[in-house]
């Protein structure tokens, strides 16, 4: 059986950020973790992404595993592929996303692909080739002081510009406002001037819609997760794809909770002051000047965890903290050890309490849900209904449990102020 559309994401909350619209959009989606190993059941699936651990590797290693799973997804008669990245178009001057995107149209023989980060619903706009998240430009938000790809420069044809050798142009909204055969023909015109990539401004859904349509026959498409929700109509109306009903029913779930955050982003520091607010008793910081000392610290969060559980409360252990902590941490231990250290700790926490009984693990920053998803050794997840825009609950199969194991991967910029607390009701 071949699947509509194929999709590469550079990190493993993306691919879910990106599954979780699709699903919404009408399609049975798959998540798969790295490129598939061995043949996978893809009956009543439409989509499949390929959740990869590239947005800050180096280059060379982003296009390698990229073409990789190009090669594999093609192999699976994708019609359409999809290039997804942050809406907050992560990246340096390096990369990754350049070097990428041309690897993959150069894989594919094609000429052109478009830039479309924008997620709307959760705030993230461009306009006139600006990137704004809510009424901020990205450089504004926050993200300049991200630990590993500060986001110093909102204006994304001049950022793509420096990770590219080849031109990029712009279709802006006054474009997107005259629809999809517009701008079709825009794209058109600026492919036979040689613009090869194309930043695509985007303010509101429809905005979207028309993407999705003026773009349905690329063989590439790259961006965020909004245009995701946007494709499977424009499949349906290509005939390549049924309506579905409910594309995200998942199995029941059980077992403990338990959240995992190593993410340092506003909103996910608000999270978890959130969830400390509720319950003040309910969380356990973790410390990497700390972890590099030795066990201790981490011998103390599992006991913490294991008496939490034992009284059927959720447990949070964060290594989540203000820029000025994380600075202090990555100047004495270098910006790599501080988070790998982190990395190690919470994977270590989840391989053990899920043995342990956890059933409901929700994990926030998509390098460490990508830690802790490949230390647990999942290889799929199946999408289920959303929480918050741009995070589902999804589920995997955990030997001698009858139930799935479930999880929530959220990206450490989304989720409402709540999520922690909020996100378990959703699942009961």
């Amino acid at each position: 059986m071949t699947i509509v559309l194929g999709a590469i994401a550079d990190d493993f909350t993306g691919a879910t950020d990106l599954a979780n619209n699709l699903v919404r959009g009408g399609m049975r989606c798959l998540q798969v973790i790295g490129v598939p190993q061995q043949a996978l059941d893809l009956a009543n699936v439409d989509a499949v992404v390929v959740a990869l651990k590239s947005r800050s590797c180096p280059p060379d290693e982003a296009v390698a595993d990229s073409l990789a799973a190009l090669s594999w997804l093609r192999e699976q008669g994708a019609k359409q592929l999809f290039f997804k990245y942050c809406s907050t178009f992560d990246s340096t001057d390096q990369g990754n996303i350049g070097p990428v995107a041309d690897a993959l149209l150069d894989a594919l023989g094609a000429s052109q692909t478009v830039m479309v980060p924008a997620f709307p619903v959760n705030g993230r706009t461009v306009y006139q080739g600006h990137l704004f998240v809510g009424d901020r430009l990205l450089n504004d938000s926050g993200m300049q002081h991200h630990p590993l790809t500060p986001m110093q420069d909102a204006d994304l044809v001049r950022v793509l510009a420096r990770q590219t050798a080849h031109p990029v142009g712009l279709t802006n909204r006054a474009v997107l406002a005259k629809g999809a055969d517009a701008t079709r023909d825009h794209l058109s015109a600026l492919a036979e001037q040689g613009i090869r990539h194309v930043i695509c401004d985007s303010l509101d859904e429809q905005d979207l819609s028309v993407l999705a349509e003026a773009t349905v026959s690329l063989p590439l498409v790259t961006g965020g997760s909004g245009l995701g929700q946007a494709l499977p109509a424009q499949y349906r109306a290509q005939g390549w794809l049924d309506t579905i009903t409910e594309p995200g029913r998942l199995q029941p779930s059980s077992g403990s909770s338990l959240v995992l955050s190593g993410s340092c982003s506003r909103a996910t520091l608000a999270q978890v002051a959130n969830f400390l607010e509720r319950q003040p008793e309910g969380g356990f910081a973790l410390d990497p000047l700390s972890l590099a000392e030795g066990d201790k610290q981490w011998e103390q969060a599992l006991a913490f965890a294991f008496e939490r559980l034992e009284q059927n409360a959720p447990a949070l252990i964060y290594a989540s903290a203000d820029p000025d902590k994380v600075n202090a941490a990555q100047r004495a231990l270098g910006i790599e050890r501080a988070g790998q250290l982190v990395e190690k700790a919470l994977s270590q926490l989840a391989v053990t309490l899920v043995n342990e009984g956890v059933g409901r693990l929700l994990v926030a920053g998509g390098e460490t849900s990508g830690a802790v998803v490949s230390a647990l050794g999942i290889t799929t997840l199946r999408i289920g209904e959303q929480i918050d825009p741009g995070v589902p609950w999804t589920q995997a199969p955990w030997p001698g449990r009858e139930a799935p194991l479930s999880l929530a991967l959220k990206s450490g910029n989304f989720g409402g102020v709540d999520f922690f607390t909020r996100a378990f009701e959703v699942l009961a």
